[in-house]
């Protein structure tokens, strides 16, 4: 996940700020950053443990002015702004945008794109849900051969 920092980092080098979704598509360029700002999760889970996050939020919005683009340098100015209110810098971002509904995404980069990565839902106390661990099934076939010491017909086993 990318911080504030790091992104800050990237967007010097972009010759375009472009965020890619899940599906492969691009965000239009034409985007808006509509706030950069910090966010502060106090909760306690299902397992009765008092948890804090605070991230990073930026929201990413698309009008009709598709003449409008965001450049790298005044992206730049607006997080460091928001920086000196609210002190992000390690925080990882989180991006709010807009589909059916605000879907929100955690942030990556991929060398030329700021790629927005699907967040899930988990239980954060599963031992005290009742919930089982889930044990992965894997074929010996799939398994890696170490030193070639036994392979079929080896006469190893």
């Amino acid at each position: 996940m990318v911080t504030i920092q790091q992104f800050i980092t990237h967007l010097t080098t972009c010759k375009e700020v472009v965020f890619m979704l899940p599906n492969q598509e691009r965000v239009p360029l034409h985007f808006h950053v509509t706030e950069v700002g910090s966010i502060e999760k106090n909760y306690i889970d299902c397992g009765q443990t008092i948890r804090k996050e605070r991230k990073a939020s930026m929201q990413l919005w698309v009008a009709d002015d598709t003449a409008h683009r965001l450049q790298a340098d005044k992206l730049i100015g607006i997080i460091q702004q928001s920086n000196k209110l609210f002190d992000l810098n390690n925080l990882e971002i989180e991006i709010e945008y807009q589909d059916q509904s605000i879907n929100k995404y955690a942030l990556g980069y991929n060398g030329e794109a700021f790629i927005l990565l699907a967040t899930q839902t988990n239980c954060l106390a599963p031992d005290q849900c009742g919930i089982p661990n889930l044990k992965i099934k894997k074929s010996l076939s799939d398994l890696p051969v170490i030193n070639k010491v036994c392979e079929p017909g080896s006469g190893c086993c």
